[in-house]
């Protein structure tokens, strides 16, 4: 059985994995939902890697999955631990040089969302909304206040100069409103060479399609 490690995605702590750890766990998995230093302004994306490798310390046979912006700190795990796969789900694609800071214009995606806003009729020049964005199809009892994300992170180039030598898969919802699904299925052709498995529903898939989810990763 593999250990499926976790990582949550910015302004996120382990408990954004509350309906998915169990639904492994009951398929004979081992999970891990590392916590990451998000509120810390010392802390980047080497020291959230620090985060999760203390965390998995005697386990073996890792699944990292990654979720939104860790999609930035699992490769650098996979670098440090033995990894046997990565999954992005709904993740932010690093390339050698990016900060995660200016992802978002070299990427493609500020473009992408505005382009999606507009055909399914939202104001891309409205003031963020967490709801509209985010939580649009997460149950209400489930809806979480998010830690506060410092901005330490976005500033430095990621420091990879390849992704590793790892296994990689994608999962990408379909209705994912900040990363269209257009958008993933592109990024995640261009610079990691994989096509995505698709699930319903938006951005914050563990909460809003648990079971779709789960089958994905397994």
């Amino acid at each position: 059985m593999s250990t499926y490690v976790l990582i949550p995605g910015a302004a996120s702590g382990p408990e954004s994995w509350c309906l998915v750890a169990p639904k492994l766990r009951e398929h004979g998995h081992e999970v891990i939902t590392p916590a990451l230093p998000c509120e810390d302004d010392s802390a980047g994306f080497a020291e959230y890697a620090d985060a999760v490798v203390d965390a998995v310390r005697g386990h073996d046979d890792l699944v990292l999955v990654a979720q939104s912006m860790a999609g930035f700190t699992a490769p650098i795990v996979a670098t440090r631990v033995p990894v046997a796969e990565i999954i992005m789900v709904n993740a932010m694609v690093p390339a050698p040089g990016d900060s995660a800071g200016e992802w978002w214009e070299t990427s493609g995606q500020a473009a992408a969302q505005r382009a999606n806003d507009l055909r399914e009729g939202r104001d891309p020049d409205a003031e963020f909304d967490a709801f509209v964005t985010f939580l649009h199809d997460v149950p209400e009892e489930l809806w979480q206040q998010p830690l506060r994300q410092s901005g330490t992170p976005f500033e430095k180039p990621w420091p990879l100069d390849r992704w590793p030598d790892v296994p990689t898969r994608v999962v990408a919802a379909v209705g994912d409103r900040l990363f269209p699904i257009e958008f993933q299925r592109r990024i995640s052709q261009e610079r990691l060479g994989v096509t995505p498995v698709e699930i319903p529903g938006g951005h914050m898939s563990a909460l809003a399609q648990p079971d779709a989810l789960v089958a994905a990763l397994l």
